[in-house]
């Protein structure tokens, strides 16, 4: 059985904390009004294997636009990464971009920075066309980036762009019996998620720990 969420059962979340965050919370709300083909968080643990490949197929495309080969991507080598790709953000869009996936701080973004800022930037471009033309020209990616988006869809059970400790929990009990195991489950993966501990987790938290998830964080030691 799943948990009855409601008024008061999801926690107030502070005011986005930019114009980017506040798009993509606009965007995961329209994402989430038009529905999530996904059933249970189990059908997507069935597919860490296969989005795993994948991700780690991006690693190909990192070392391109590292130009000095440093193991990071600085924002003049972001931008020749999005002309190449033929995506057009403002310069202030990459800014915003880069810092919110610069998760460090260092001006330098690793490869599951890289990964999280890709899958932003599919999420916000808007083509003519949403499902028969490919946004930037990487469709095998772009396919995963779109199970990432529905699962968070899936998670975000109220449609408000973000997900809270009880969302996760019924989304868990959802894909088992329920009881004190599928309780301890949800919670492990809710704190995994909730990097600020505000108790709710933006599609951005999410990508970070689902790079965590399929093991792309190993990749920086190899």
């Amino acid at each position: 059985m799943g948990v009855v969420i409601g008024k008061d059962a999801s926690p107030s979340h502070d005011a986005p904390e930019s114009k980017l965050e506040a798009k993509i919370v606009e965007t995961m709300k329209r994402r989430a009004s038009e529905g999530s083909a996904m059933r249970s968080f189990n059908s997507l643990i069935l597919k860490f294997p296969k989005i795993d490949e994948s991700l780690r197929n991006c690693k190909t495309i990192f070392e391109q636009f590292d130009e000095d080969s440093n193991g990071s991507i600085d924002q003049e080598e972001l931008k020749h990464c999005f002309h190449k790709l033929e995506v057009s953000f403002s310069d202030d869009e990459i800014r915003d971009l880069f810092e919110a996936c610069d998760i460090n701080a260092n001006m330098g973004m690793k490869f599951n920075e890289f990964i999280v800022l890709l899958c932003l930037v599919y999420l916000l471009r808007e083509p003519a066309g949403l499902h028969a033309k490919s946004r930037m020209g990487l469709q095998n990616l772009e396919a995963t980036f779109e199970i990432l988006v529905d699962a968070f869809v899936f998670l975000d059970k109220n449609k408000d762009g973000y997900v809270s400790k009880t969302e996760m929990i019924q989304a868990i009990n959802e894909s088992t019996a329920g009881g004190r195991s599928s309780g301890r489950i949800a919670m492990k993966r809710f704190e995994e998620m909730d990097w600020d501990k505000n108790g709710t987790v933006t599609f951005k938290e999410f990508l970070f720990a689902f790079t965590r998830w399929v093991g792309i964080d190993d990749i920086e030691d190899e």
